[in-house]
């Protein structure tokens, strides 16, 4: 038998045994059905549907028009708002994403060293930012620009400023207060993922690792914990950098829609003002397919970094 003969027979057996595996677990995929259905609806399908608008000029009230990669060369060459919005997402991504997914890691890591009562306070404490509807309130209050807000009052009082600082609508502090803000409200799944983790590591392995010759924490931390939670760190990173570049609410609440001279402006941000504010839905969709495409590549990039680690 040729070359090619065999492996069209290896082709066909192999899909035989798929075949009967699927026909086996019917069941299985029966219970799957639900959730394969909605995700199919409302993920798959909306994003193939803003893919294909966004190579169309599409207003809502006209049918939409194929204009072909207008729509990317315009957002571009020519938007120098999206490159402003680009510039302050990535600078958010660089700085709360690595360093709020460290810390995050971090915490989970010393909480599970506290007795059960006080790490499940402490849980409670460190995740209830990530929640918290109000937290937007809380720091406009804290940055508000006059002498009621909490830190100019504080400022002025100790003689290190004279007049109030405008800090949600000046360009020079606008950026350092959403870093600062997204920092303390990146406490989110990804750290519950740790806690879990950090639990689920099994306590013989450091016994037998202190055998093998580990001698301190840090190296308990890298030849044992973090090779036995690489699948949670995975999932984090992933969650980090979701978070990291879809900051939108967040500056919207703080200072304003749009910010002065655009100091705030995100790459979603940017989007809601072309699909929301201007119905230009095909601009909003070009715009939301790079965002998607930049998340999807930068995420590749970290798993590939996360699945070295402890090897």
């Amino acid at each position: 038998m040729s070359t090619m003969g065999k492996y069209l027979a290896l082709k066909r057996r192999n899909l035989e045994t798929a075949r009967y595996k699927a026909r086996q677990m019917w069941v299985c995929y029966l219970f799957l059905l639900p959730f394969a259905t909605l995700f199919i609806t409302f993920y798959i399908l909306p994003m193939v549907t803003s893919i294909r608008y966004s190579f169309t000029y599409y207003n809502i009230l006209e049918a939409p028009r194929y204009i072909g990669l207008a729509n990317y060369i315009n957002l571009i060459l020519q938007d120098d708002i999206f490159l402003i919005s680009v510039k302050n997402t990535f600078i958010i991504a660089v700085i709360t994403g690595p360093v709020g997914y460290i810390l995050s890691f971090l915490f989970a890591w010393f909480i599970n060293e506290l007795p059960r009562w006080l790490r499940s306070l402490a849980v409670v404490i460190f995740y209830a930012p990530s929640i918290a509807g109000n937290a937007y309130f809380i720091f406009s209050i804290i940055f508000r620009g006059d002498v009621y807000g909490y830190l100019n009052s504080f400022l002025v009082r100790v003689g290190i400023i004279n007049a109030p600082i405008l800090w949600l609508t000046d360009p020079r502090y606008m950026m350092p207060v959403v870093v600062l803000v997204l920092l303390w409200m990146s406490m989110g799944t990804g750290f519950l993922a740790f806690v879990a983790g950090l639990k689920g590591v099994d306590q013989a392995q450091y016994e037998a690792g202190y055998v093998d010759g580990v001698r301190n924490r840090w190296q308990e931390l890298y030849y044992i914990t973090l090779p036995n939670m690489r699948p949670m760190l995975l999932f984090g990173a992933v969650m980090s950098i979701t978070a990291a570049f879809s900051v939108a609410d967040q500056t919207m609440a703080l200072c304003g829609f749009p910010s002065t001279d655009y100091a705030a402006h995100t790459v979603v941000t940017h989007l809601f003002d072309y699909g929301y504010t201007r119905f230009d839905m095909g601009y909003a969709s070009a715009i939301a397919t790079l965002l998607f495409l930049t998340m999807i590549l930068t995420n590749n990039l970290i798993q590939r970094l996360l699945r070295r680690v402890g090897t």
